[in-house]
């Protein structure tokens, strides 16, 4: 037992252990509870003052970093002024275009400043040397490229004064050439021209065919027929060939295209695979002075040339001739197979065809039998129907004349009865003598 004084009445209390433990300890909670509450007041005030102090501290550094961010990015942008100076003064009026270029790569590269504000300084610097480096390869390229660009136009220029000069002399050739032959000269002298061109390299084509075109069936003919072979006769390429000229003194002045429908006409009537115009009409028109024309995008595998193309569009027409000639024979063998197949196919048609009709023919026949053996089954059906009516009538009769006795007869019949009667006795005695 424990015993408490109260300090006001000085009174003295006897309690036992578990009840002197419970006051004790509600004392000891309440104290702690209290100490708790001062410490943790005091503890959020010092919170407080610490993170206002932090605040205040990172914010003074943040401010001092700001400033010399902006310091620096002043001085990067002064440094990227002076070079961009530099570099409009160094790049040259002919190039602007580039220059232009290279101000926008710059320009961007202003904004990308701008929006990198935070980056270190480290970052930056990299990025003008990046640049500076950049600008550096460019003067490079801008000064490499004028001279390639001045040596171009010096070689093109070369060139073209030699083309000139080719045309002029052979435009000079062909005009005092056709002033020294009539009209129809005119023509034949071309004929005659790609022919001896021809010829004089007719060993290049061995196997090939290359003749006038005088065969008039169909009402028109081209000029000349080319036609080459392999060494096993399969065709490699064909050519309807049309030469066309005119005299400078002619009034009525023809064009290339005037010619093309009839060159075509012939080309598919004669089975050739290509057509070709050679033609000294319009000989101030560039377009066709250039060199090969193509008119497939009107007539199918078409070409218009000067007289002096005659020799390189044949080799060059042969040469993609010869490349594609296996795939000609694969089309010749598959187009064979095809026609086997096509023939097998008619064959199996018609077979089918006369099977078919034969099948048809015994099926009706057949039908037409089955249904006579219908008939005769119904027929003999109904002859059995009447074979055993009549059995059924007979066997009935039958039973009736079993069942037909003298007594049954004379029932009810007097004077039959007394016959029957009498013929008994007559029986009896004759039976008893």
């Amino acid at each position: 037992m424990n015993e408490i004084k109260c300090p006001k009445c000085g009174t003295v209390f006897q309690i036992d252990e578990s009840d002197y433990d419970s006051i004790v300890k509600q004392i000891r909670d309440k104290e702690f509870n209290k100490e708790i509450n001062i410490r943790e007041e005091q503890y959020q005030k010092d919170k407080e003052n610490a993170i206002k102090l932090v605040e205040a501290d990172i914010t003074s550094k943040l401010k001092e970093e700001l400033n010399k961010k902006d310091i620096e990015l002043t001085n990067l942008r002064n440094e990227l002024k002076t070079k961009e100076e530099q570099v409009e003064n160094k790049l040259e009026k002919e190039y602007t275009d580039k220059l232009n270029k290279k101000e926008l790569e710059l320009s961007n590269l202003k904004n990308e400043l701008k929006l990198k504000e935070t980056e270190t300084e480290l970052a930056i610097k990299n990025t003008i040397a990046e640049k500076d480096k950049e600008l550096s390869n460019l003067n490079s390229e801008l000064n490499l490229s004028k001279s390639e660009y001045l040596l171009k136009e010096k070689n093109l220029k070369e060139s073209y004064e030699e083309k000139l000069k080719n045309k002029e002399e052979q435009l000079a050739y062909y005009k005092d050439f056709k002033a020294r032959q009539s009209t129809k000269m005119i023509g034949e002298s071309l004929e005659v021209h790609c022919s001896n061109e021809f010829n004089s390299l007719r060993p290049l084509f061995k196997n090939a065919y290359f003749e006038k075109d005088n065969d008039i069936k169909t009402g028109s003919k081209g000029d000349f027929i080319f036609r080459d072979y392999d060494d096993e006769g399969t065709e490699i390429v064909s050519i309807m060939f049309e030469m066309k000229n005119e005299a400078d003194q002619t009034s009525t002045k023809h064009k290339n295209e005037d010619f093309l429908r009839e060159l075509d006409k012939d080309r598919k009537e004669k089975k050739c695979e290509y057509a070709v115009l050679v033609s000294l009409l319009e000989i101030d028109n560039e377009y066709y002075n250039n060199g090969i024309v193509d008119m497939s995008h009107k007539y199918e595998k078409m070409y218009v040339i000067r007289p002096q193309f005659f020799i390189p569009l044949i080799t060059l027409i042969r040469g993609i001739a010869l490349n594609s000639l296996s795939y000609k024979k694969e089309l010749a063998t598959i187009r064979n197979q095809n026609i086997d197949i096509s023939n097998f196919e008619e064959k199996m048609e018609s077979f089918k065809e006369g099977f078919g009709r034969n099948y048809r023919l015994a099926s009706e026949k057949f039908k037409k039998a089955i249904d006579e053996i219908d008939k005769t089954i119904d027929h003999l059906q109904k002859t059995k129907e009447a074979l055993l009516s009549s059995e059924n009538n007979l066997r009935l009769a039958n039973n009736k004349a079993e069942e037909l006795t003298i007594k049954k007869l004379t029932n009810g019949n007097e004077t039959m009865s007394k016959m029957f009667e009498e013929l008994n006795k007559e029986d009896s005695e004759i039976v008893d003598n």
